[in-house]
């Protein structure tokens, strides 16, 4: 979901700047809820997990470009249920920027755009999970057609901000790159729900024998 080089410049920049400015004081609001919720260094430890883990779907993952942009596996909706919003937030913006500045930095003049693209359907994520998973439901218990909704929500999302960033830049001369990355992207909507089960399995296995400070507290209680 990397915009490219050149996608939007100029003083229409400028507007990643605010858009990046908000969802980092969103992320940060997150964060702070979780910290009260489970404590300083659990939230460190999680946040150091989700940053590593978002710099291998970056870096290590396969990834290729298509239209406008490249499509990644970017399990965001993964990391909201393993490690919660704030320290997701925070991994995603951090594995980011990270990325970018040992590997990748003609990314970094972008970089507003991206982590805008990648934190504010998280957030969204966070809004839906309240609303479709019942206060009793422990997130190692969710069925397929809870965790699809979830997996949606968040790549839609970012298709839909790659949209907003390529239309913004390019106007309708875009619409056929938009077009084929989003097509692409489909194929990250099939798969993210079977890793997330996956995982989410493994985590129901582990109950127990496991630091609860590795996860959200969530994940294997009730609210």
């Amino acid at each position: 979901m990397h915009i490219e080089p050149g996608i939007v410049d100029g003083a229409k920049i400028v507007l990643s700047y605010a858009t990046a400015a908000g969802a980092a004081a969103t992320g940060l609001f997150m964060l702070g809820q979780s910290t009260r919720q489970s404590g300083l260094a659990s939230v460190a430890l999680r946040s150091v997990i989700a940053t590593v883990a978002t710099f291998g779907f970056f870096q290590v993952l396969p990834h290729y470009p298509v239209g406008v942009s490249e499509v990644h596996l970017i399990l965001g909706s993964t990391l909201f249920l393993i490690l919660g919003a704030g320290p997701a937030a925070l991994g995603l913006a951090m594995g980011l920027l990270l990325q970018g500045l040992f590997f990748a930095p003609f990314d970094l003049p972008q970089y507003g755009m991206n982590v805008t693209t990648l934190l504010v359907p998280l957030f969204a994520v966070a809004v839906l999970a309240q609303r479709i998973i019942p206060a009793g439901t422990a997130y190692v218990d969710l069925r397929y057609a809870d965790v699809l909704k979830l997996s949606f929500a968040y790549q839609g999302g970012v298709v839909a901000w790659v949209a907003f960033w390529a239309f913004y830049g390019q106007g309708a001369s875009a619409l056929a790159g938009i077009g084929m990355f989003g097509a692409a992207y489909i194929t990250v909507v099939l798969i993210e729900p079977l890793v997330d089960l996956a995982i989410l399995a493994g985590a129901k296995a582990l109950a127990g024998r496991m630091p609860a400070s590795l996860v959200t507290p969530r994940l294997l209680a009730s609210a």
